[in-house]
C-alpha cells in the first residue's frame, strides 16, 4: 500500500522556520517507528502571491484535495496589507477551508504543568487545563451573503450576514459529541440565542442531535458572552466547547491565552471522510506569521509540532504515537527548555527554533 500523503504549506513569516522542525519529527517517525509519509511542499499566502499573483494557485488547491493531510505554517504580513481584499494572504487559507469543506475546527487549549506560571491567570485556575473548542468553520458570518460595503442614502454601510442551515449545525454538533465521547463526555454549546435567530436554530438543532443520537453525553448551553467570561473565571469546568464560526474565532483565542503562549497551541480542521476513510484535514498552529521575528530563530515550533501530533491522531489513526510526541514535548518543557516566548523573569538563554526541535527529537529517542 502507498504511504499516507502530506502536503506541507509553510506560508509566510515564521511558517517556514517552524515547518523545518516538523520535518525533523516526520523524518524521526519514519526512521524509528516505521511511519513513512509521502511529503510534498507548495506555496500559500503571501509566498504564493509573490510567485503567482494569487494567495493559492489552482494546482496547489488540487493537491490539497488529493492528499491525506495538509500541514500549514502561517500566512500574512505587513508587506501585503495594501493588497486588494480578494488576494490578501488570508484568502488562501479561507479557500482551503471552504473548498475542502473543513467544517469542524478543533482547537485544544492545554496548559502544561511546566508552563502554568506563564498564564496571565492564577496558577491554580489553569494548572491541568485540557479543553477543546470545536468551531464550525465553513459557514456563518464569514461566508454568509449578502456581504460587502454599499452606498445607502448619503453614507456607506458594511454588511455581513450570519447564516446557518440545520445540516451545517448538525454536522458540527456531531463532531463535538464524537470528540467528547473520547474525552470526558461533556459538551457545552455556545451561541447567542437570546438576541440572534441563528442562535435559536443553533440551540434547537444541537439539542435535537443530542437527544436522538448522543444522550450519553452531558450537554449544556451557554450564551457566548458568558462563555468568554467563564473561560477566564473557571476554565476547567469545560471539556468540549461547541460554537459557531465567529464566536469560535473569538473564544478560541481567549482560551489560547490561558495556556501562556500562542506558540503552544495547535489546531485541526476536519471535513467529511474521503474514499479511504480518512477525513479531509488541515493542521496548523494557532499563532500567526510573526513577521517581526521571522528569520531570527526565535519562533517557537511547538504549536506546529503539536499540530502534526493531531494529524497522527485524527488523520492516521496513530493515537499512541501522537501521545508519544505530546509526552516528548512535555518532557522537554519539564526539563526547562524554553524558546524566547517562554522565558520567565529569572532570565537565561532561550533555545533557538532549531534547538527546540532538536530537543524534542532527542526526547522522542529516549521514549523508544
Amino acid at each position: 500500500m502507498a504511504n499516507p500523503s502530506i502536503l506541507i504549506l509553510p506560508g509566510d513569516g515564521i511558517g517556514a522556520e517552524v515547518m523545518v522542525e516538523v520535518r525533523k519529527i516526520i523524518d524521526w517517525f519514519g526512521a524509528n517507528r516505521g511511519l513513512e509519509f509521502d511529503v510534498s511542499e507548495d506555496l500559500v499566502g503571501g509566498a504564493a502571491y509573490d510567485k503567482h499573483g494569487t494567495p493559492l494557485h489552482d494546482d496547489t488547491m488540487a493537491k490539497a484535495q488529493e492528499v491525506d493531510a495538509v500541514l500549514l505554517g502561517a500566512v500574512g504580513g505587513p508587506k501585503y496589507d495594501n493588497l486588494d481584499f480578494s488576494v490578501k494572504p488570508e484568502r488562501g487559507l479561507l479557500r482551503l477551508r471552504k473548498e475542502m469543506d473543513l467544517f469542524a475546527n478543533l482547537r485544544p487549549a492545554q496548559c502544561f504543568d511546566a508552563l502554568a506560571d506563564f498564564s496571565s491567570l492564577k496558577k491554580d485556575v489553569v494548572a491541568g487545563l485540557d479543553i477543546v473548542i470545536v468551531r464550525e468553520l465553513t459557514s456563518g458570518v464569514y461566508f454568509g451573503e449578502p456581504r460587502g460595503i454599499f452606498e445607502e442614502g448619503n453614507e456607506r454601510v458594511g454588511i455581513n450576514t450570519q447564516r446557518y442551515t440545520e445540516s451545517e449545525i448538525d454536522r458540527a454538533a456531531r463532531a463535538a459529541f464524537e470528540l467528547a465521547r473520547k474525552r470526558n463526555n461533556k459538551v457545552c454549546s455556545m451561541e447567542k440565542a437570546n438576541v440572534m435567530e441563528s442562535g435559536i436554530l443553533w440551540r434547537e438543532v444541537v439539542q435535537k442531535v443530542h437527544d436522538e443520537d448522543y444522550p450519553d453525553v452531558e450537554l449544556s448551553h451557554m450564551y457566548a458572552d458568558n462563555g468568554a467570561m467563564q473561560l477566564v473565571r473557571a476554565p476547567k469546568q469545560f471539556d468540549v466547547i461547541l460554537t459557531d464560526n465567529l464566536f469560535g474565532d473569538i473564544l478560541s483565542d481567549c482560551a489560547a491565552m490561558l495556556t501562556g503562549s500562542l506558540g503552544m497551541l495547535p489546531s485541526a480542521s476536519l471535513g467529511a471522510p474521503m474514499a479511504n476513510g480518512r477525513p479531509k484535514a488541515l493542521y496548523e498552529p494557532v499563532h500567526g506569521s510573526a513577521p517581526d521575528i521571522a528569520g531570527q530563530g526565535k519562533a517557537n515550533p511547538i504549536a506546529c509540532i503539536l499540530s502534526f501530533a493531531m494529524a497522527l491522531r485524527y488523520s492516521f489513526d496513530q493515537g499512541d504515537e501522537a501521545t508519544r510526541l505530546e509526552e516528548a514535548v512535555e518532557k522537554v518543557l519539564a526539563d526547562g527548555a524554553r524558546t524566547a516566548d517562554l522565558m520567565g523573569p529569572e532570565g537565561g538563554v532561550p533555545l533557538s527554533t532549531s534547538e527546540m526541535g532538536d530537543a524534542i527529537v532527542a526526547a522522542l529517542g529516549e521514549s523508544v
